[in-house]
């Protein structure tokens, strides 16, 4: 077999697999960059090194949007209310999930399960939490995460989280692309979510008040021990632990099941 014919047969796992360590990789060259140039800095190298630290990991713009009060959005759940909770909530399978809305993997889990996830909750089997993170902002600077989450958050408090959460990954911009940095792309992506994009909702994503929630849920997440986006965890367990055996969507069903007999 060619190794061509061999790569088309990849899983989306494995694909998804291949891509978290690729992002886990330039997350690392990026926070070793940024401390030789803090070092460089201190040393008195001047002022346009001093702005490139000051840039990354979101900078100072994102430092003063998420200073005012934690607002969580209705029905947030868990510690400190940091988890949107999707499904039905007697569900014994319970599926936690920690996710950036610019980080591709994330992008890749969501469009590879989405239809599995949402069968299994619309029987009834399934929930899941959602906590929103801003590791992309952190990582490579800018405000998209930020301001995406924030957006989610808005749309929960309309009662429309999941569906907009499922818009922003069908239209996520390349990770480079900051383009969920600007709240006029927000605003349109919920046009497509029907009765979302009221003035309420505007209003919300315009001011951002669920942006010190957002960050909290970062600080939560970079102090769990969990190493990257997105964490996916059933009933306790990490999908990602045992990468010789992918998670697939039929996987995920057989897991599922055997939840609902324990």
């Amino acid at each position: 077999m060619s190794q061509k014919n061999s790569d088309g047969k990849r899983s989306a796992r494995e694909r998804l697999q291949e891509q978290r360590r690729k992002d886990e990789s330039r997350a690392k060259r990026k926070r070793t960059l940024i401390a030789a140039v803090v070092v460089v800095a201190v040393l008195g190298a001047g002022a346009g090194i001093a702005a490139l630290v000051a840039n990354s990991g979101g900078g100072k713009d994102n430092k003063r949007k998420t200073s005012g009060p934690v607002v969580a959005p209705q029905g947030a759940i868990g510690k400190d209310s940091l988890a949107i909770p999707v499904g039905n909530q007697a569900a014994k399978a319970n599926l936690v999930v920690f996710e950036d809305f610019r980080c591709p993997g994330c992008g890749q889990f969501e469009n590879s399960f989405r239809d599995t996830v949402h069968d299994l909750e619309g029987k009834g089997q399934l929930k899941a939490e959602y906590t929103l993170v801003t590791l992309i902002d952190k990582n490579l600077g800018g405000s998209g995460s930020l301001n995406s989450a924030n957006a989610a958050a808005c749309a929960q408090d309309a009662g429309k989280f999941l569906a907009y959460h499922d818009e922003l990954y069908k239209n996520q911009p390349p990770e480079t692309d900051d383009a969920y940095g600007k709240k006029a792309k927000l605003l349109e992506i919920a046009g497509k979510v029907e009765g979302l994009n009221t003035a309420s909702f505007q209003k919300c994503v315009e001011e951002g008040p669920h942006n010190s929630w957002v960050q909290k849920s970062q600080d939560a997440f970079s102090k769990s021990g969990h190493r990257g986006t997105p964490t996916v965890i059933l009933n306790g367990k990490s999908l990602y632990d045992d990468p010789t055996h992918p998670l697939t969507p039929q996987k995920l069903r057989e897991l599922v099941a055997e939840a609902q007999k324990g």
